[in-house]
Order: C-alpha cells, then structure tokens, then sequence
C-alpha cells in the first residue's frame, strides 16, 4: 500500500489545539499526549482502522475452488501476496487430469459455472470435460488469475512453525525437479476431493502385460479400435466410458460391475421436456438466443438452479419425493434395459436412490445391451498377464485394462502435513477425517480448506458452495490481517459438535443406507463426503463466520503467558485510510452502499403487529 499522504494545515492547526500529533514513519500521525494520563503502557497501534498488514497466502491446487481465490482475495484483501501452486501442466484440477472418452459434466453445465461469469456458449446440458476446461481457463485469463498461478509446481511438505505463526511449504518444480522452500501466513488448501487417484486393490495388477489406465490418468495416445477392453468399475467414470468405447469400431468391451447401482434419468429432465431439448444439446440458434436475450438466458439459467435446489427431498428416507423418485427410476432403468433383463436384475439396487452418487449416463444402459459388451458380476480374484481372471475360474482375456476406480475421498493429502506439535494430517484423520463446517481443522492455525470433509452435495449447486466457502475464508483471512491476529484455530470442541451434528444429521438420510460408495468411509460407514444438509442450507451456514468458535493469538502476546497484547490494537490510530488518502469522504452515501428500507404494505403492516406482539 502506498505511503498514508499528510494531513492538511487546518486539520493540523486543530490537532496542536489539543494535542501533539506528529506524523510517524508511514505518514500515518499517532498521539503523543493528551490533557490526561494514560493507565497503562499501551501506545496506539500506528496504522489506520482498516490495517492492510502485508500478508503472504499460499493456495494449494488451480481448480473451480483455486481459481475463485485467485478472483477474490486480490480484489478484498488489499496489500496480500499471493501464490497459487497446481501440479499440472494447466488449471482445471479435475477437469485437466480427466480426459477419458465421454467425459462430462453430470449435472447441467449452466449449474457447474461461477454465479458471476456465466457461459452463454455450452454445446450441451451436459457440458464435455475439454469444454468445462477450456471455460475454466478463460476465466482465469479474463480476470487476470494467471498472474498469481505456478503451473507444474508439486506441493510435497506443508509444515507449521508455531514460534514464526508461518506455514512452511516444500515445492517441487516438476519441469525442473529443483525443490523450494516457500513461507506464508495463511495456508488454504483448494486441492478438491477427486484428485488423489485409488487403484483398484486387486493381486497381480501391476502384472498385466498390456496396457493399464485410470479414468484419471488416461492415455490420449492409445488406439482402442479392434481391441479388448476390461472395464472395471460401476460409478460415474465408468458410466460415461463405456458407451464411448462401446462405439468405437471392431472394440470388445468387459465391463465387470462388483456393486449394484441407480442410473437416474438425467438431471431437470422434466424441465428439458418443457424446453423441447430432447437431446440435451444446444443448438447455435438457442446460444445466439442466450447472448442476444439476457431476460430469457437469466429465467433459463433460474430454472436450472431453482430445478436443482427444489429436489433435496429425494434424499430424506421415507419422503413422498423419495418414494416416487425410487418408482420413477426403477421404470427408467427396466425400459432401457427391456431386452437384457438379466442386467436389470443385476443393477437394480435395494438402497435408496441417491446413497451412491446418481449419475443420469446418457447411454450406458443401452451400450450394455449391444453385442460387444459383456456385463460381468463374478467377483475378480486377480489379474493375469493376458487378463482377469474370476471367481469362477474363468481368464477373460483383453489387451487393455482400464480401471474406473475412482479417488480417495475426504482423506489427508499424500504429502505430510504437519501442525501444532508435529501432529500430522494423515495421523490425525486416521480413523475418520474430522472438520468444522468442512473448512477448517483444530490443531492447525491459518489453515482453511476448500472441498474438505462434508463438502460436497447431494442437491443443488456444487459451485455455489465453492463460492460460499471461499467467500467464508477470505473473511477469516481479512480478520487475520486487520485484526493483527498471528495465529487463528478453531475449537477441537467445535470440530467434535459439527461432527456429531453431521452424524445425526445422516441418520434419517438415504446415504447411511448400505451401499458401496465414496460418500462413506468403508469401515465405519460414517458419512465423510457430503455437506450435512441441501446447498441452500450451506450457503446460510457460511454466510456469517461465527468468530467466537475459534481461539487467537495476536501480534505482540507473549506466547509463555506472561504478557496479554490489547486486543483492542486493531483500532489503530483513528484514522481512517479514506481521511489520509483524501478519497471517498462520504462514501457511505454513495447509491451502492445505501441499504434502503422497504416501506411495508398496508396490509404487511398488520401482518407483523400480529407476528411481533401477540403472545
């Protein structure tokens, strides 16, 4: 920030009246006396009220959640710098890494996008990976996020320093393989929940002799046509990659499918039917329609979100929505598969729609009624050389093996990450990975999370609550520097009380329901993926930080007891920056900042004479 410019002579000339006031080192002017004593040996803190402290954040990871702190904490947190460090070679997290054939959003793309930057230009409802990428990146461009991102820079040690109140952070450069050592005050970890890729726990999977590859570390490179192909998996991935491969020519494809599961008809699908897009994609005319008509994209867009929001209902056990979504996808799924019903009993769940994650899968029922799809339930024992064999001895023979299976979920990074007393993440998250309102963690100061514990959804918008989240520690971050705070914690107590809200919560839920998904942890099936509530319900939550569930430290406090810091410092001088930059005097009366009050209707009136006092 630049240095606070003097006071004029008439101020001056008022201020010697009085009391002595003289400028100090920054411009910014302090008392030196007054008419009475002071009562203690507490001088004023030389800075104005809003105190830009220079302050150093650190940003693990350039998906949806990294890129929105690159946008937000340079335009609200003055006088900050910033680092965004993303191992891959491009920004979009997930949406980078996942290049499988078929991959797609799987909830309607105008739902999957920044509340501020629409994208008027989606091909489809459901929009593809490269073009939610391609979205991503050009928003980072657009707001000039790219200046704060180091691509191909690997997080590989965070560690705290509890006597410097500094989080220090071990990166390698990837290109190069030189590692650094980088400080902050404020660590904040965006890394999102599918990220860290889980191989399939199967003997002899790193004996097959051909070629192997995650959904999430696909090869570009590989020719599929006139090959066997094992599929293994049954989630979303896998539902999306095997009608793409299904398609391509002379391809033979083994899906082999350890766990029954609900394919949804898609997302909003009444709503399409009144819009008329029964193929879910959009047409030139319809975008054309979008950025020349901005009333009818924002009922369009309205639609979409209210749709989405309307629907928490479906998982509560035992509610009307509940019931008749289960009926209505049961007959979705037995109309598509009418010729295989063989695959139908096979699929058909007894849980609950929605205890795993729904996916709509445009497709897959019908690619697994096609001549060169073998849908295969017998357990796998292990995998060969040439393929996989099964339970019932029988080597199904293949020349590539592709393995959907997924991520680990609401664990620890898998790089150490240490915090007060050396206690490591992993340790701690052990048993069970633990949080306050899935942002932050006790036992580790200045360290906020993005897509923590019970951070996803399971209705409404996934990138509403991303905004909510980051919008939540960018004031925890603000408070830090105005409030000269060194260290900020929360409560073990508060992460202990949201748990158990979490696990009451859950309990007259259909995710508790038994059934084999990411949402749960596998040994204990406590719910560890999901936001305990709709998304709406989020977004209340974090709307107003409750400072009182986190203990500080501030700047100047002794840390062996025997010195107390005024806590009251962050008052600064008494100057405001706006007086010392001669700038915005009254900006309270400025139109945007005046809150206005509606005048009550009459009959409103009477309304809330009844409300406020009757007893």
């Amino acid at each position: 920030m630049s240095a606070v410019p003097s006071l004029p002579e008439d101020v001056l000339q008022t201020a010697h009246a009085t009391t002595s006031c003289a400028p100090q080192g920054n411009g910014a002017y302090a008392v030196n006396g007054s008419s009475s004593s002071p009562t203690s040996d507490f001088t004023l803190h030389n800075t104005p009220i809003e105190n830009f402290r220079p302050i150093k954040i650190i940003v693990i990871g350039a998906g949806y959640s990294g890129i929105y702190c690159g946008i937000r904490i340079p335009e609200r947190i003055k006088n900050a710098e910033l680092v965004i460090y993303e191992k891959n070679a491009g920004v979009g997290g997930t949406w980078y890494e996942n290049r499988y054939p078929g991959c797609a959003c799987d909830i309607p793309s105008h739902s999957y996008q920044f509340s501020f930057e629409p994208n008027l230009k989606w091909s489809a409802l459901y929009a593809p990976a490269r073009e939610i990428q391609s979205y991503l990146e050009g928003v980072v461009k657009k707001y000039s996020a790219d200046r704060f991102i180091k691509l191909s820079h690997e997080i590989t040690n965070c560690r705290y320093d509890d006597h410097e109140a500094k989080w220090y952070v071990t990166v390698k450069n990837i290109t190069t393989g030189e590692l650094l050592e980088d400080t902050s005050d404020v660590l904040i970890s965006a890394r999102g929940n599918l990220n860290n890729i889980a191989w399939p726990e199967i003997e002899g999977l790193n004996s097959f002799k051909d070629e192997v590859m995650h959904s999430a570390k696909w090869n570009e490179k590989y020719d599929f046509t006139n090959k066997k192909i094992g599929v293994i998996g049954s989630g979303s991935s896998a539902i999306q990659i095997v009608p793409a491969l299904q398609r391509l020519s002379g391809a033979q494809i083994s899906t082999f499918v350890r766990s029954k599961t609900w394919i949804s008809p898609p997302f909003g699908q009444s709503l399409w039917d009144k819009l008329g897009m029964t193929d879910y994609k959009i047409s030139p005319e319809q975008q054309n329609r979008f950025a020349s008509d901005q009333e009818h994209y924002h009922s369009f867009r309205l639609a979409i979100e209210e749709d989405g929001n309307a629907i928490h209902g479906v998982t509560i056990k035992g509610t009307p929505m509940q019931i008749s979504a289960r009926d209505a996808f049961e007959e979705h799924m037995r109309a598509r598969l009418a010729s295989a019903p063989h695959i139908y009993k096979a699929l058909l769940p007894n849980f609950s729609p929605g205890c795993r994650r729904l996916t709509p899968g445009p497709g897959y029922l019908e690619a697994l009624t096609e001549p060169n799809v073998d849908f295969i339930t017998t357990q796998i024992t292990k995998i060969e050389e040439t393929g996989v064999r099964t339970a019932d001895n029988k080597l199904h023979e293949i020349d590539a093996l592709v393995c959907a299976t997924g991520f680990h979920t609401s664990a620890p990074p898998p790089f150490p990450l240490t915090g007060l007393e050396g206690i490591s993440l992993q340790k701690k998250w052990a048993e069970r990975a633990t949080s306050y309102l899935s942002l932050a963690v006790d036992q580790y100061p200045n360290l906020f999370m993005m897509m923590g514990p019970n951070s996803a959804i399971g209705s409404g918008s996934l990138t509403m609550m991303i905004e909510s989240v980051g919008d939540y520690i960018i004031k925890c971050v603000r408070k830090i520097q105005k409030e000269n705070i060194r260290a900020m914690v929360i409560k073990k107590k508060m992460v202990d009380d949201f748990t158990d809200y979490a696990d009451a919560y859950f309990a007259n839920t259909v995710f508790t329901e038994e059934c084999r998904s990411w949402y749960r942890r596998k040994d204990t099936g406590k719910v560890v993926g999901l936001w305990p509530g709709s998304a709406l319900h989020c977004i209340e939550a974090l709307r107003s930080p409750r400072w009182e569930d986190f203990e500080y430290e501030y700047v100047g406090e002794d840390q062996t007891g025997g010195k107390n810091a005024n806590r009251m410092a962050w008052l600064g001088n008494g100057w405001s920056v706006n007086q010392l930059e001669k700038t915005d005097l009254a900006w309270y009366l400025y139109p945007e900042f005046v809150d206005k009050p509606v005048a009550p209707k009459p009959e409103e009136k009477e309304q809330y004479k009844i409300r406020s006092f009757s007893h």
